[in-house]
């Protein structure tokens, strides 16, 4: 007998033992009536998935899982919806995303009503009415999501504008970017900043004619005063935050998502809520490691305990390109402000700041992921990383570049001969992509903001995101972003960036499953990885693309048990595990730490640099 002949004979032996060994198990689940995208290559599509001990078991017909089916196996009619892999967040704040659902709502349509600087007074004065007894005890008010981009006026508001709400309780309003604020008088006022404040590195204080501060702060200097609130919160605060955001990332089909820009009380609060079987999906986090260096070293794995695991560093290198606060290596288009000639944004730290910390990653063999937008931010990362790799060698981090939004063709070679994973923003094209056109790089560069052509031409994996609470975590919105391109005006940024909707449902499943080391039990229907499935109203491969952000989340699966089941007829679904509840004592915890956490005289002055989102 032949080397050859007996490898078929191995071969056969094996494939009679796997098909006993199936035969002999039968499941606890079977998902079938229904078109299922595994997002697996050699088996694209299937029309049943059988499940034991919450691992996918077999995929294929359903007369395959015939011999599957046991006394207690549940049968899961999709009842001609579609199931997918479980959305994995490339980039978002979880806990954070608990500050987009505990304060006023100051988004602007579709995700919310505020349209001029009239409507954001009327919705901050609505929410205080709404939440009287929690204001009249806390005495604060706070509201996220307001964008000057999309407000009539083109301009942020001023504390004037706010005292108009109330001149007696302090007001801080959040920008969409996450990365710029609005204080009214008193809130200034609380946090000691006056006319003879000096704005610290990497922050601005707008002020008005005369020299005063208009309320509007920057980066560093919004911060410096956001930072202490947060700090402050406790834990019972951080808690209330962390079930918050988890549940709403579960209500758009995410089974795991990431606190990107984290720390270690964040991270030991994520924690308690796991061990008490709070969270519906798994999170991994990643500490600020100009900060929580010491915390990331003792804590770093990649395995999950209780849902939550500390997956390596955060670096932010510059801010917003909406707000034009990203550091470009030009001047802006157009800024909307007073801005000097020639401006072309700023970084929030060092090269040596940026340096240090890659090589510390480097040389413990610690996954960093750094948020860089403008150009002039790239290159500082793509100088670091080559030091970093001359140095150390490439130690397997799967470094990721977050956010990517304004990238010249030559970074994206660059990214790819670096082995850097781009994790892009492709809502920007919907949310900001006329104001990028007119205002931020113009409409030549406007074409190719979030390139994710480029990527794929270099045979790239990307993941895309939605950088919650910067966005709602609306996942059938990162899709259609990024299969369309289109603006809200309904003018489309770059065709030659678009992608088919297979791409850009790999960008949200097994390529971000890759980037979090997790490719071998998420992202895909494959047998042997976790039961984590999304059932959508419609097949995305099969609608006309322009309808894909109308597709609705009606199922979201974690590891085979339902965690969030959308209602017929009803606009909010369900959560099916221990939830947030939307308690106003757990409300009144959060607003009363922030107004705790303003009570320090030039807070700046004690704040660490790192300490940024």
């Amino acid at each position: 007998m032949n080397i050859s002949s007996i490898s078929v004979l191995i071969t056969t032996w094996a494939a009679i033992s796997a098909g006993s060994a199936l035969a002999q198990q039968t499941a606890d689940t079977i998902y079938s009536g229904g078109p299922i995208l595994t997002i697996n290559d050699g088996q694209p599509t299937a029309e049943a998935v059988a499940v034991r001990d919450g691992r996918i078991l077999a995929v294929g017909t359903l007369e395959e899982m015939a011999d599957l089916r046991g006394d207690g196996t549940r049968a899961f009619d999709l009842a001609g919806r579609a199931m997918l892999p479980g959305f994995v967040d490339s980039h978002g704040h979880v806990v954070m995303g608990g500050l987009q659902a505990l304060s006023a709502n100051l988004l602007a349509p579709p995700d919310g009503e505020v349209t001029d600087i009239a409507s954001l007074q009327a919705t901050l004065s609505a929410w205080v009415e709404e939440n009287a007894d929690t204001v009249d005890q806390v005495q604060m008010i706070i509201g996220f999501g307001y964008d000057n981009a999309q407000l009539k006026e083109l301009r942020h508001p001023t504390r004037d504008e706010l005292d108009a709400v109330s001149a007696d309780l302090p007001i801080v309003i959040v920008h969409q970017s996450g990365h710029i604020g609005v204080a009214n008088s008193k809130a200034l006022e609380i946090a000691g900043i006056t006319e003879s404040s000096e704005a610290p590195p990497g922050g601005v204080i707008q002020r008005d004619e005369s020299g005063l501060p208009n309320g509007v702060l920057e980066e560093y200097a919004f911060f410096a005063v956001l930072v202490p609130m947060l700090s402050n919160l406790g834990e019972e605060g951080m808690i209330a935050f962390a079930r918050a955001g988890s549940d709403l990332w579960a209500k758009y089909g995410y089974t795991t998502g990431q606190e990107g820009r984290s720390s270690g009380q964040i991270v030991e609060a994520l924690k308690k809520v796991g061990a008490e079987d709070g969270l519906p999906i798994d999170i991994v986090a990643f500490p600020d490691v100009l900060e929580s260096r010491e915390y990331i070293g003792a804590n770093v794995s990649r395995d999950y305990q209780d849902r939550v695991r500390v997956g390596g560093c955060k670096l932010t290198i510059d801010g917003s390109p909406q707000g034009f606060t990203a550091l470009r290596d030009r001047p802006y288009y157009d800024p909307v402000g007073a801005y000097p000639a020639g401006y072309a944004g700023y970084s929030a730290i060092t090269m040596d700041q940026l340096q240090e910390a890659v090589n510390w990653c480097y040389e413990n063999g610690i996954q960093i992921i750094v948020h860089s937008n403008g150009e002039g931010a790239s290159d500082m990362l793509i100088a670091a990383l080559e030091v970093a790799q001359m140095k150390y060698g490439d130690p397997g981090n799967r470094p990721v570049l977050v956010h990517g939004q304004f990238l010249r063709e030559d970074q994206v070679a660059s990214f790819k001969r670096l082995g850097v994973f781009p994790s892009i923003f492709p809502m920007h094209t919907f949310y900001w992509g006329d104001w990028h056109r007119d205002h931020t790089v113009g409409p030549v560069n406007a074409e190719n903001i979030s390139p994710s052509g480029w990527i794929r031409e270099r045979d790239m994996m990307f993941g895309t995101h939605h950088d919650a609470p910067v966005a709602l975590p609306d996942s059938m919105r990162v899709l259609a972003a990024t299969v369309t391109r289109r603006t809200r005006s309904g003018d489309i940024l770059g065709p030659h960036q678009r992608v088919d909707v297979m791409t850009a449902l790999k960008a949200m499943t097994l390529w971000p499953a890759w980037q979090h080391f997790e490719e071998d039990d998420k992202g895909s229907i494959e047998v042997g990885k976790v039961a984590d499935f999304v059932i959508l109203s419609d097949d995305p491969t099969a609608i006309n693309p322009e309808a894909l952000a109308q597709l609705k989340v009606l199922s979201t699966i974690k590891d085979d048990a339902v965690v969030y089941q959308a209602e017929e007829g009803v606009r909010e679904g369900r959560l099916n595990h221990a939830p947030f509840s939307n308690d106003p004592v757990l409300a009144h915890v959060f607003l009363h730490a922030i107004y705790q956490g303003m009570q320090v005289e030039q807070p700046w002055l004690a704040i660490d640099q790192g300490n940024v989102q």
